[in-house]
């Protein structure tokens, strides 16, 4: 142990003390959660001041409060996460000070809060304090009450509990180092680059509008659309703009997880929790803090984990899965579900109240199919990111393949297209052509299924159907989709939700259909 952190009144240490203070010595180099380390060393000054009790108070984060970390003696688990003022109480006293404390008579000390006592039905007569400083600075307080083998503490004791109290400090920062470490490694891990938002079209400008409305708030965003439409782009972009952006951006897929293993991941769980807990862990929301957590595919949550999840909206806390002790936290959460929330909430799917805490500031991410005239702009942003994850030192693409990805509706989205441009990439050149896309993008725009080579319905014949210009060869399948679709819309009026419905696709996908036939209601 370093000589500088012994006393000079505390060189002639028994047995053991010596055997104590190397115990706590190891326990803080060891690396062991904070939590044991605290609770180890105020059992060990409990044991070697011979005292009633021992505690452990941190200053919170925001510096106001007092939090218990540890305590050891009568009632000391109901002490646990305790909080008073900074400025409360004896330790309050040694926080604005600087200074230990021995208080010989409580009774008779003005600061003394009899409101501890009470919560843990004891009575503390003798009371030591002392500071735990680090680099100049006071990070917390660690005390010890009522010596069990004479009438009052010593100075000499006040000296060995100073000593107590540099290990201690060690100890904390050493656990939040680590922590550190550990949340920048995970979150690290998870990095992306930072994320582009590529696109022109009205849609997706109206969207951006509302994202850089809101991103420096620390307003909760629900992110709506089709699966792949960019959602977790635009999640990272609000991170990204936000005061928060040197803090981690955590995402979660709550679609991923069994809602068991789920809470684990959103609130960590402590040791021993459940079967396989060999250890305490820290969830997705203490990995978040100071920064954002996004939560994709919140609609596949289970009722149990909502539940939580809506408490930590409300509250600002959480308790670890197995856990008793209550942990604020300081996150902004982005949800995000191509599901209908407030359906689902009406069929008892989701929690209504939940529903209206996300739904603060929704944002819609509109469909690929809705924003077509952007997909040449994201077709060339892909292709410069892949050219150097394959290797190829240059794609490019014929007018041709991108006026046929052009036309296509694509139900997945900008995921699909993504996909199917890194495909077209390995099987070209170099250079990406018609015959490097996939069958269900070309056969769309065809010569046979071009809009262009359809004759229109005459205006007065409103029960009539389309028909094949004579002298077109064209593709039987798309000659029944046509008609189909053209019937469809005179059954119901030209009504489009109306037909959307009945044919079973949404109405996006039927005005695009309305669009590549170049359909025209009659009157």
């Amino acid at each position: 142990m370093p000589d500088h952190l012994i006393p000079q009144t505390a060189t002639a240490l028994d047995r053991k003390t010596l055997l104590a203070l190397v115990e706590a010595s190891h326990a803080v180099n060891r690396g062991l959660e904070l939590a044991e380390v605290f609770e180890l060393l105020v059992r060990s000054a409990a044991n070697v001041l011979n005292a009633q009790g021992a505690s452990v108070l941190m200053l919170s984060d925001a510096g106001d409060e007092l939090v218990f970390q540890a305590a050891v003696g009568p009632g000391s688990r109901g002490l646990i996460n305790t909080r008073i003022g900074h400025d409360q109480g004896i330790a309050g006293q040694v926080i604005k000070t600087g200074r230990a404390a021995r208080i010989d008579d409580t009774a008779l000390n003005r600061n003394f809060l009899p409101d501890i006592d009470r919560k843990t039905r004891t009575r503390t007569h003798s009371l030591l304090a002392a500071p735990l400083v680090f680099a100049g600075k006071t990070i917390g307080v660690v005390e010890v009450i009522n010596p069990t083998k004479k009438k009052q503490f010593t100075d000499r004791d006040l000296e060995l509990l100073k000593l107590f109290a540099n290990l201690t400090a060690s100890a904390a920062r050493n656990a939040q180092a680590l922590d550190r470490l550990t949340r920048e490694n995970l979150t690290l891990r998870d990095a992306a680059p930072p994320p582009i938002v590529v696109g022109n079209a009205p849609s997706i400008r109206a969207a951006l509008r509302l994202a850089r409305k809101v991103a420096p708030t620390r307003t909760t965003v629900l992110l709506t659309g089709q699966t792949g439409t960019g959602k977790e782009v635009i999640a990272r972009a609000l991170h990204n703009l936000s005061p928060r952006r040197d803090s981690p951006f955590v995402a979660v897929n709550c679609a991923a997880l069994a809602e068991t293993l789920l809470e684990s991941e959103l609130f960590g769980h402590e040791k021993g929790a459940f079967t396989g807990a060999s250890e305490q862990r820290a969830g997705r929301f203490e990995l978040a803090e100071g920064g954002t957590l996004f939560l994709d595919e919140i609609g596949e949550m289970g009722l149990s984990s909502q539940s939580r999840l809506l408490r930590v909206l409300q509250e600002r806390e959480f308790v670890r899965v197995g856990g008793t002790q209550t942990l604020r936290c300081d996150v902004r959460v982005i949800a995000a579900t191509n599901r209908d929330l407030k359906a689902e909430s009406s069929l008892g799917r989701f929690r209504e109240d939940l529903y209206y805490r996300l739904n603060v500031f929704p944002i819609e991410l509109p469909p690929l199919a809705d924003r077509l005239e952007d997909v040449p702009a994201l077709v060339t942003h892909f292709l410069d990111q892949l050219g150097p994850e394959l290797g190829i030192e240059s794609i490019t693409i014929t007018d041709e393949a991108l006026a046929s990805m052009s036309a296509y509706h694509w139900p997945g989205n900008i995921r699909e297209l993504r996909n199917i441009t890194e495909r077209a990439a390995l099987l070209s050149d170099g250079r990406i052509g018609l015959h490097d896309l996939p069958n269900e993008v070309t056969s769309e725009t065809s010569p046979a299924s071009d809009p262009s080579s359809w004759q229109q319905p005459a205006p007065n014949t409103t029960n009539a159907t389309p028909q094949t210009p004579a002298g077109t060869t064209g593709s039987r399948l798309a000659n029944q989709e046509r008609e189909l679709v053209y019937r469809t819309l005179t059954q119901t009026g030209w009504n489009q939700t109306a037909a959307a419905r009945k044919l079973g696709v949404t109405r996006d996908v039927l005005r695009y259909r309305v669009k590549k036939y170049n359909l025209i209601r009659p009157d």
